[in-house]
C-alpha cells in the first residue's frame, strides 16, 4: 500500500498521505478510496480523516499508542499494511447523490453571459454543459461546507475575477479555473457567478452540518427550464 502514496508528517500528531500533485478525477478517486478503507478499518488511534484533492490528512491520538516512543512511526507502519482493495472500487456506487436546483443567469448569475462570451458559446450551451455532468465533491474548503466540484467540462473554464466581489450571496454557484463550486454563506468571493440555489449548504445546528461531503456526487438541475417545459 505504501507505493500508493507518500507519507508526510504534520506536526506532532498528524500525518499527510500524498497521492499526487494534480487536481484530477483519477487522483481524487484514489484519495476517497483510501479514506473509505480507513473508515472501514478505523483503528482506535485515528481521530479524524480529512480528504482533499490529492492528499488525505489524518489526525492521530498519539497517547493511544501507550508507551510507544514513536507513535507516528507506528501509525505509518500500520498504514503501509493497509489494503483498501482495487483503487476507487465502490466509491461511485456507495457515494451519496444530490440534485441541486439552480436558477441560472440574471440576478442569480451575473457572470453567466460573460462566461458564455469567454467560452465562445451561447448561454443555453453553457447551461447545458454545466447540467450535463455528474460532479464529485473533491474536497470542502474556503468556508464551512464549500464544495469544490470535480468533473466540469473544460470548455467552461474561466479565471477568477481579478478583483473579488465584497459580497456574494449564499447559494451562489461559481466557476474558477476548471472547477465549479457553491457558496454556502454570504461573503466575499472572486468566482464567476453563473447561478444560485435555494439549497442550504451548511447548517451548524444539524447533526451533519454540511449538505455535501467529500466523495458525494452532485448534479445541477436548471429549475427555470423545468418550469418552462411543464407550463
Amino acid at each position: 500500500m505504501s507505493s500508493a502514496f507518500n507519507v508526510e508528517t504534520l506536526g506532532e500528531d498528524a500525518l499527510l498521505l500524498r497521492f499526487g500533485h494534480a487536481i484530477d478525477p483519477q487522483t481524487n478517486r484514489r484519495v476517497h478510496a483510501c479514506a473509505a478503507a480507513l473508515a472501514r478499518q478505523r483503528p482506535p488511534w485515528l481521530l479524524d480523516i480529512v480528504p482533499a484533492f490529492s492528499t488525505l490528512a489524518l489526525a492521530i491520538d498519539v497517547e493511544a499508542f501507550n508507551d510507544s516512543s514513536e507513535p507516528l512511526a507506528d501509525a505509518r507502519r500500520w498504514l503501509e499494511s493497509l489494503d483498501p482493495g482495487r483503487p476507487g472500487a465502490g466509491i461511485d456506487e456507495d457515494a451519496r447523490r444530490h440534485e441541486i436546483p439552480l436558477h441560472y443567469g440574471g440576478e442569480h448569475g451575473p457572470d453567466l453571459e460573460a462566461l458564455a462570451r469567454h467560452a465562445g458559446l451561447s448561454v443555453a450551451q453553457v447551461i447545458a454543459l454545466h447540467t450535463a455532468v455528474e460532479y464529485r465533491v473533491g474536497m470542502l474548503g474556503f468556508a464551512p461546507g464549500f464544495p469544490y466540484l470535480i468533473g466540469m467540462d473544460e470548455r467552461l473554464s474561466m479565471p477568477r475575477h481579478a478583483t473579488p466581489r465584497t459580497r456574494v450571496q449564499a447559494g451562489s454557484v461559481g466557476i474558477a479555473g476548471a472547477q465549479t463550486g457553491i457558496y454556502p454563506g454570504t461573503g466575499p468571493g472572486g468566482w464567476q457567478i453563473i447561478g444560485r440555489t435555494d439549497a442550504i449548504l451548511f447548517d451548524a445546528t444539524q447533526e451533519r452540518p454540511a449538505l455535501l461531503e467529500p466523495g458525494d456526487r452532485v448534479r445541477f438541475i436548471d429549475i427555470d427550464a423545468r418550469r418552462e417545459s411543464s407550463s
